[in-house]
Parts: C-alpha cells; sequence; structure tokens
C-alpha cells in the first residue's frame, strides 16, 4: 500500500478531473473515513456526515452543470453538516469549519492512498438532499469524486497521474508578520 510523509502528501495533493475505470477498494475507503471521523470540531460535536455513493445513476445525476466530468469517478463523497452539533461566533456558522477540517482529513488521507479526489462546492444542495434522501436539517457543505487518477503513458515510458499543476502564491503573498501586509520574517523563524 502507499503511504508517503505528511510533506509529500501535502504537496502531491491535487485537484483530480480524470479517472481510472477502476473500483476503489473498501478497505480505502473505509480509511478515508476514519481519517475524517478524526478531525477537531467544535466543543468536539463532530456535527459531521458523509453519505457514499457507488452507484453509476446516481453520480451522474451528482456530477452535472459544470461538473460533468466527476462522473467517470467509481465513488462519489458527499459530506454534510449537522448545524445544531456545532455552534456560531461573531456570525461565521462554525459547522462548515467543522466539515470542512473533516473533509480536509479525507482528502489528505486520499492522497496517501494513492487516489484523487477534487472539492466540489457548486451544486444543487435541494437536488443533493433528495438525491440521497438527507434529512431538511442537515446541510450539504461539499462532495468530491473519489478513484484513481487516470494514467497515461509519457514519452519515456514512465505512467504519471493526470492532475493539473498549479502554481502556488510565495509565502510572503499570504503570511504577515504581526500586522497585516508586514513581510514576514522567515528568518527569526528558524
Amino acid at each position: 500500500m502507499i503511504s508517503m510523509e505528511f510533506e509529500d502528501i501535502i504537496k502531491a495533493r491535487r485537484s483530480v478531473r480524470k479517472y481510472q475505470d477502476k473500483p476503489v477498494e473498501e478497505e480505502k475507503i473505509v480509511k478515508c473515513l476514519e481519517a475524517s471521523r478524526l478531525a477537531p470540531s467544535w466543543k468536539n460535536g463532530q456535527c459531521w456526515r458523509f453519505v457514499v455513493v457507488k452507484d453509476k445513476g446516481i453520480i451522474d445525476k451528482l456530477a452535472t452543470g459544470i461538473n460533468t466530468w466527476a462522473k467517470a469517478a467509481p465513488v462519489m463523497i458527499v459530506a454534510c453538516g449537522d448545524p445544531r452539533l456545532s455552534g456560531d461566533s461573531n456570525g461565521q456558522l462554525y459547522y462548515l469549519v467543522d466539515v470542512a477540517i473533516a473533509m480536509e482529513h479525507l482528502v489528505l488521507e486520499a492522497t496517501n492512498l494513492g487516489l484523487g479526489t477534487c472539492w466540489l462546492g457548486i451544486f444543487d444542495e435541494a437536488e443533493v438532499k433528495g438525491l440521497l434522501k438527507i434529512p431538511e436539517e442537515i446541510r450539504v457543505v461539499a462532495l468530491t469524486p473519489l478513484g484513481y487518477p487516470l494514467i497515461s503513458e509519457s514519452l519515456v515510458g514512465d505512467t504519471k497521474p493526470v492532475v493539473r499543476v498549479k502554481k502556488r502564491k510565495n509565502l510572503e503573498e499570504i503570511a504577515f508578520e504581526g500586522e497585516w501586509g508586514k513581510p514576514l520574517d522567515k528568518q527569526s523563524m528558524n
């Protein structure tokens, strides 16, 4: 089984939009869900719930609009939150944060296991709820396809995942020291 160092997992994680026609082993699905189960949450409310969809007809219905490419994935995971098991502060609804942390745990474990994901935030919540019989009081926060990234042959005969590699902003563009806009002193942090 594939296993990476944590820093390598973070660097390897990509939004995968092309998948092999290969089922995902139950053991790997459970490991991804187990990783999400261990996430921290508001007052340990653990408000997240996940619906694992393997029915191709339902996946086709979930992968509509701009996400039609996700129909190729063998699994779709729907991440939900129960706001009653979380809290809010200063207008921040923490069930969204709780579910996002749990979902990121799932995504990173999937990467560790050689699986691809792509966080989907654009969907018709009422339609998703109807398709999956999700109760009214539960909120759908995100979806992700889950599967093996499409493999292609390179010119030298190696195989590699087909993923979009995006340039990341420099640390100086996203982190400040002490106040907004003040350059980060990376040397003093060593």
